[in-house]
Formats: C-alpha cells, structure tokens, sequence
C-alpha cells in the first residue's frame, strides 16, 4: 500500500464535479483507492460516498492505494491530477400523451400575442406524465435485477449522449452535470442497495424509489449547501429511471419533427436546450404573460407565441393544425383552405419584410436629424449573444444571469460563470456588456436555492434583497464577473430591483471585498469596473436623483416598473388588458429617471421590453434615451424606426403625448402620430 495526504483547496471543497475528477483519474489503474477523512476510511471509487463525506476546502485528507497498480497511479496519477484542479411511489414530469378529439374547423383560441409572426404547423401537447407503479407485479428476483440492469444501462447511454450534446453546443461544464449523473447511477454501491431491495422482495421501480428516496434524504439533510444540492440530481434520476422501467414515452425536444406547434403549460429554459428552434414553428401556453419568461425565450428564439390560454392543453389535440399568430395573440385549429391560404400569404409577406431589414444590419443607430443612439440587445445564454451580433447588436445591453442557474440541479461555481461571462465578453469584443446580477423570484423559481413559498413573491426576498443575504453566493458571481472583465475590459455589473442607495453602497463594499481577495490570490480582474442599477421600481424612479450620485448608470427594466407602478401583475392574463407602459404614471417615471441621469452626467438605457416598441420610440428619444437594449430579433426593426424620425417630429409628438390623461390616449394618439410619421 502507498499513501499521500494532501489538502484540498478547491473553493467548493469535494463536490461533484472534482469527485468526478478524481475518480476519473484513479478507475484506470485498477487499484483499491480509499480517502481517509477525520479518522474515516472512504470508498475512492464510489462518487455517493465522496460526496456525502462533504469534504470541504483547507481539509486534509490521506489517498491510500492499495493491490494492482497503486504504486504506478501515486506516481503517475499525482502529476495528472495537479494541486489546483477541483481535485486537491408517484413523481409527475413532461411528456407528449395522444389524444382524439373531434373540433370544428377555425375554431378560436385567444391568448395573449408575446411573440410576433405567424406559425402554422401540427400540435404536440407536453402533458403531465403518471408514473405510478403501485399495479406492477413482481417477476421475482433474476428477472427483476435484469430489468434494472437494462434501465441502468439505457439510462447512461442517453444521458451520455445528451450530455455530449450539450457539450459540443453550450460547453463542458454544462455537460459535466448530466455526466455526473451517469457517475452517480454507476456507482456500485448505489446500484448494490437497489438489487439488495430487489432481493428482499421489491420490484426494480420500487428498488429505484427506496434507494433514490435515501440518498435525496441524506443529502437534504447535511449541513453543507453545495451538496445539498445533490438532492436534486438524485431526484431527476429517480423520475428518469422510472420512465424507463415503466415504458413511460417522454418528449424529446431534439427531435420534434419540422413544422412542430408546441403546446406546453409553460416553456422552461431546459426545455430550449435541446430545442431545434427551426423545427418549431409556434409556442402555445396555458400561463405567461408579454413580458413573462415564455415570451421572453420564445422572442430570443424568433419563434411566434401565444401565451395565457386557459386550459390550453385540455383544447388542443396532438396532431391537429393549428395557425398560431403571436402578434394578436389568436390560435386557430382546423383551419379551412380559405383561411390556411390567407394566413400563409400573410406569413411570406412577414417573411419578406424581415428580409429587406437586412440592409439596416451594417448601419449605424441613428435618427433623421443624424443624433446617434446605442443599440444593444438582451440575451440569456452564449448562444444568444451570436444571435445578437448576426443581428447586428452594437452591445449587450442586458444578460440574464438566471438563466445559468434555472433548471439544473446545482448552482454554476465560479470558474462555469467565469466561463459562460468571458465568452459573451469576448464574442464581443470592444463592444460594451451589461450583466445583471442574480435576479431571481418572483415568477424566476429555483428550486435547489430553496427560496420558499411566499404569499405575495413580486414583493418578497428577491433579486438584490436576496443576495444580498446570501452573501456567499454573491460574491462567488461577483468574483466571476470581476475575473471575466480582465481582458476586454467591456464588461459592467448591474443590480436589480433596487430600491435605495443602501443597496448599492453594500453591494459595492461586496465588490471591493471580492477585489481585494482577488488581489490576494493573484488572480486577474478588472479593477475600474462598472457598477449600475436597473431602475424598476417606483422608490427607485422617485429618487433616481439620489440613485445617480452612487451608480455608474442607470438601465430602465420596464417591465417591472410598469407592474409596479399600476400594481398589475404581468403574468396574470386576468388583468393583462390593464398591463400597459403607455400608462401616464409609468411615462412620466421614465421621463424622469432620464432627466436625473441626464443631470449627474451618467449614461442611461432602458432594457425592458417597451424599448422596441415602435409607439415609444420618439418619445424616448426626446427623452434623451441614451441606449435602446431590445430582444436579438428586434434589432433592426428597431434601428429602423429611429432611423425614420427627426429631432423636431419627435419634440412634437412628445409634447403631445404627454399631455394626455389615459392609456387609450396615448394609445390613439401614438398610432395616428406613427403612422402619419412613417
């Protein structure tokens, strides 16, 4: 037998991404490996065990090597490894259920338009899937073992290739998620206790449950947040696993076949993973609102969508035709010839005008009058960030760092978040990169950060309130942002729903501490980097004034502003017809918090979605908008709007807007003022 002690140094200690490291490092050499941790020997080949010892940063553990080559890897596998590396029953999911329903020809479904564009195409309905086995009899003990085995093995061949999939399209720290659960599953001591359930008398999916079950109990259970988190991988297994034994079909969003309109309760971002968005030609939702998270990726896709329609799924049948129009927010199925013929001539033409956009992807973001404005867009992911330069974006004027961590069992660390920012940083290039920090609650849940249930979330401990608690957390993005900023030097740090100067003052002392910790360790940063606000709640545009002498600029999210300001929820389609930026209050807040920045000489964008809108465009230019940060696929229509007004139309037209009383005032006055106009 040879040994090692070594410390580990890793930040996040033995999580699941060095546990699997370092198993890979040790499996070729055919030794027994253990790892003594405070007085406990410990399996080094079993991934369950590694994790569970909860193995923290600064710990001293032993590697003992023992039989076949051990000697060899302490030689070889040492210097493999180096001292920086991470080293050192009932469950109900998605799945398309078939269904007959007879339904007359045109019938209307009405919804709310997030989406622009005609989509017309077949309907696959994601339903909710019964993964009861409480019916399944016991075949006895062989063929049961035999069964789990094929599982098993079906199992970590799919979600190899997936994670494969995923590696070659978003990188390789995404995919070592879905690898890790193929650790995970390989384990033999995992896969030892379910044939040990089988043995006693279980059934393969009752042995899944049981043992799955354990291991979510035990990690929920440790003190440690990060392998907490494990929890949740367990439980993704647990339902994939079931699928399989009980012959359950689950949609594979890879392969929906060409002309697909896909009909969901809602549209989560781990649903766009795999998604061919050209194979998908509309999305249907029973919930969702315009500015909802639906919407949001649905325009980021370029995919037209109906969101908010009532029991939806209950309506529309697999296999049906439907015609989805995401400007007014109709869905027709069964369409007759006449109107198939109509709403397909109608798609070309759209089709045709997005072409002859094209000629504006090259020019510069200016008005009539030859005043010059910046025109970035808003994104999600990487991917994104390419679309928004084939667009012709000058900028990124807003990441949604959420994104990163929804829909995935465990939060990024800080290297995967210093990757996903230095990739948009540097696929930009010199253009500027606004990113806001974590935003999440409200409609934005994730569930391994156990945010809790709350009565009314919009107002509870989100965004800034809630890293700001958790201090921990957001200093490890922080940090990434600073880390991600050094070489292009074009990367700003933005902070939502502010709500007072407190909260920038401790967000920068947050920030200054990651500089200095940074400097320290001897890592590279970006010292002089931006620190702003979004401006999107009501305290916030009130004393926008004060707001500008601490911030480095300012970002309208009209979106929430707009929510808050006429207390309406946009995500509720019951009151979506009052839902409305052209309400007074919401302008003359924008005004404002344009004339505060205008005044302590900070720039000054507006990134929510009303910055596209062809109805307030001129007035946010008289307004003295700096930068218009709009969804990838609305850049050059955007540009092309303030391309056709001059300074003195929309002087004109803004001292007449603004002296209007109601919404459908402004609504009026802004059409008949636009049209004339352009």
């Amino acid at each position: 037998m040879v040994s090692a002690k070594v410390k580990v140094i890793n930040p996040m200690g033995m999580h699941m991404r060095p546990a699997q490291l370092f198993i890979k490092e040790v499996t070729p050499f055919g030794c027994d490996v253990s790892i003594n941790f405070n007085g406990k020997d410990i399996n080094g080949k079993s991934i369950m065990n590694l994790m569970a010892a909860c193995i923290k940063q600064g710990s001293e553990i032993e590697i003992k090597c023992s039989g076949g080559q051990g000697s060899d890897w302490q030689m070889e596998g040492r210097r493999r490894v180096p001292e920086g590396s991470s080293c050192a029953g009932r469950v109900r999911s998605g799945r398309v259920i078939r269904q007959k329903r007879e339904r007359g020809a045109n019938a209307m479904l009405k919804g709310v338009g997030a989406s622009a564009g005609i989509g017309i195409g077949k309907v696959i309905c994601i339903r909710e899937q019964n993964l009861d086995y409480s019916q399944v009899q016991y075949q006895g003990r062989e063929q049961e073992k035999a069964r789990l085995k094929q599982a098993v093995e079906t199992f970590c061949e799919k979600t190899q290739r997936m994670a494969e999939d995923i590696r070659q399209r978003v990188g390789q720290k995404e995919s070592e998620i879905l690898s890790g659960q193929v650790m995970m599953l390989s384990d033999p001591f995992m896969v030892s206790q379910m044939e040990d359930a089988i043995q006693s008398g279980s059934c393969a999916e009752a042995a899944v449950d049981t043992v799955c079950q354990m291991y979510i109990e035990m990690f929920s259970n440790v003190e440690d947040e990060l392998m907490k988190q494990r929890a949740t991988d367990i439980g993704d297994i647990k339902t994939r696993m079931l699928r399989l034994l009980l012959g359950v079909e689950s949609v594979d969003m890879a392969s929906l076949p060409k002309g697909t309109v896909l009909a969901a309760k809602d549209l989560t971002p781990s649903m766009t993973v795999g998604l061919q968005k050209e194979n998908v030609s509309a999305i249907i939702t029973e919930v969702g609102g315009k500015t909802s998270h639906s919407a949001i990726l649905a325009r980021a896709l370029e995919i037209p969508a109906v969101l908010g329609i009532p029991d939806a799924l209950q309506q529309l049948t697999d296999g049906q035709t439907a015609i989805v129009d995401g400007a007014t927010g109709q869905v027709l199925t069964e369409p007759d010839a006449e109107t198939l013929y109509h709403y397909t001539k109608l798609q070309e033409e759209q089709l045709r005008q997005k072409a002859m956009l094209s000629i504006y992807r090259d020019k510069p973001t200016t008005d009539a009058s030859g005043r010059s404005y910046q025109l970035y867009a808003n994104i999600g992911s990487v991917m994104e960030a390419q679309a928004a330069l084939e667009n012709g974006a000058e900028g990124i004027g807003l990441f949604r760092t959420e994104f990163l961590f929804m829909d995935r069992p465990a939060m990024p660390d800080e290297e995967e978040q210093l990757e996903a920012y230095s990739s948009v940083s540097h696929l930009m290039k010199g253009k500027e990169v606004i990113i806001r920090t974590l935003d999440v609650g409200g409609d934005k849940e994730v569930s391994y950060l156990k945010m809790g249930s709350e009565q009314n979330p919009f107002l509870g401990w989100r965004a800034i309130r809630y890293c700001l608690s958790e201090q921990p957390l957001f200093k490890t993005q922080l940090r990434a942002l600073l880390r991600a900023g050094a070489q292009e030097k074009n990367i700003k740090i933005m902070l939502p729903l502010v709500t007072g100067v407190q909260e920038i003052r401790a967000a920068r002392s947050l920030l200054e501490e990651c500089k200095q910790e940074l400097s320290r360790e001897g890592l590279e940063y970006d010292p002089k980097i931006a620190l702003g606000v979004m401006i999107e709640t009501p305290a916030a545009a009130l004393t926008a004034d004060l707001m500008a002498k601490e911030a480095d600029f300012f970002s309208i999210g009209t979106n929430d502003l707009t929510q808050y300001t006429i207390a309406v929820d946009r995500g509720n389609a019951k009151v979506e017809q009052l839902y409305t930026t052209l309400h007074p209050a919401v302008l003359r807040s924008i005004r404002g918090i344009i004339h505060a920045a205008k005044q302590a000489k900070i720039p000054v964008g507006m990134c929510g979605e009303s910055a596209a809108d062809p109805l307030l465009i001129p007035l946010l230019m008289q307004f003295g908008l700096d930068e218009f940060s709009v969804s990838a696929s609305s850049v050059l229509k955007t540009r092309k709007t303030i391309s056709e007004w001059n300074r003195e139309q929309v002087e004109q037209v803004a001292e007449q807007a603004m002296q209007l009383s109601t919404p459908q005032e402004l609504d009026e006055y802004l059409h008949r003022a636009c049209n004339h106009s352009l």
